[in-house]
């Protein structure tokens, strides 16, 4: 081959290499081109989705939707009940969001939502446990009342009778569907035939909201339960560790309720009711005696003290059958942890006082001065 065609050759092939290299420059800018373009759309179409998510479902809705989260929920199940009931769109994109926000410590409880709602205001609700609508009834329970007198409050707030209440408390099938519901706290000591009411005891005292316009006895009494276990639940360690079970502590605790009117008291009470039941005393407290009774008095008789009753701590030893009333959480701890003391005896002097002995002739001598 000539010199000239060597050259001419070479021209040719470098040309078609060019013509290559600018062929491959156009196809990495097109494949550029497009994945900035796969990024920018994805990330502003991601942006969308996030920032839509993280709006109202439906900022002009007035609705009001029941929502309940229970004891223990993660943030994952949280999101997932949200989002069930319609009150955020996108359970991960609220995930994400409580992440970054570094949010925690989300309150159980029974709330109302609404679809109106932001994210951030579903979050501070969470977080305080408070709910965002009005309720239509508000009931408060005292302290050691019993189931009757707690069926006599509700009547007269909602929309049901005494009767109705106090024969859905009394209903075997009811109380069975109960104790699977609740097996931490309802044990089958509750359905001791001796026991004249089986969830006596067991239905904590506090407020409550409802917030529909005819509430069932069945969310009354599953309202209360859900507190009490929230209660319990911090003390169950405890009290397998002791030397009652969860029926006998809520049964002590209820005799403290009854005896005692402040924390302090209680503490002392239920010392000295640990100190008789030690010694082999029978406990001889006068609110056993009137429950026993079922009926209220100023003052309890000799002759009441007769009273067969496996409630009636005079007729028989240790506690009674099962509680006598609600308790109070400083009742429950008192019980619990009680102090120590050698008192054996404690009285009333009807002014609030209450006066301890170490011994009977002691606890006469304060009777004499304060009640004879």
């Amino acid at each position: 081959m000539s010199d000239k065609e060597k050259q001419d050759d070479f021209k040719e092939n470098l040309a078609v290499r060019s013509e290559e290299a600018r062929t491959v420059r156009k196809i990495v800018a097109i494949i550029i081109i497009s994945l900035l373009l796969i990024i920018i759309i994805g990330g502003v179409s991601g942006y969308l989705f996030i920032k839509s998510a993280l709006e109202p479902v439906n900022p002009e809705s007035d609705k009001n939707i029941e929502v309940e989260i229970p004891i223990g929920s993660s943030t994952s199940t949280i999101a997932s009940i949200l989002e069930d009931k319609g009150i955020i769109k996108d359970s991960r994109v609220f995930r994400f969001y409580i992440k970054f926000k570094n949010e925690a410590d989300f309150q159980a409880g029974n709330y109302t939502f609404s679809p109106a709602m932001s994210i951030d205001e579903i979050i501070k609700s969470l977080k305080k446990g408070k709910v965002m609508a009005d309720p239509l009834y508000t009931v408060t329970i005292p302290e050691g009342k019993t189931i009757e007198e707690m069926a006599v409050i509700y009547s007269e707030k909602l929309p049901f009778t005494k009767k109705e209440f106090m024969e859905k408390v009394n209903n075997t099938d009811y109380i069975e569907e109960l104790m699977n519901k609740y097996p931490s706290i309802l044990k089958k000591d509750i359905l001791d035939p001796e026991i004249r009411t089986p969830l006596e005891g067991y239905l904590f005292a506090a407020t409550y909201d409802f917030y529909e316009k005819d509430p069932k006895v069945e969310v009354v009494i599953e309202n209360m339960l859900k507190k009490t276990e929230s209660i319990l639940s911090k003390y169950l360690d405890e009290i397998t560790a002791s030397d009652y079970t969860v029926h006998e502590t809520l049964t002590f605790a209820s005799l403290v309720e009854k005896e005692a009117s402040t924390k302090e008291q209680r503490k002392e009470i239920a010392s000295v009711f640990v100190n008789r039941l030690k010694e082999g005393m029978k406990l001889q407290t006068d609110p056993t005696v009137l429950y026993a009774l079922g009926k209220h008095k100023d003052r309890v008789l000799f002759e009441d003290l007769k009273v067969e009753s496996p409630y009636n701590t005079y007729h028989i030893s240790g506690l009674p059958v099962g509680p006598i009333g609600n308790f109070s959480e400083s009742s429950l701890k008192a019980v619990i942890n009680p102090v120590e003391s050698e008192y054996l005896y404690f009285l009333h002097d009807g002014e609030g006082n209450i006066y301890y002995s170490k011994t009977l002739d002691e606890h006469k001598q304060y009777r004499k001065k304060y009640i004879d």
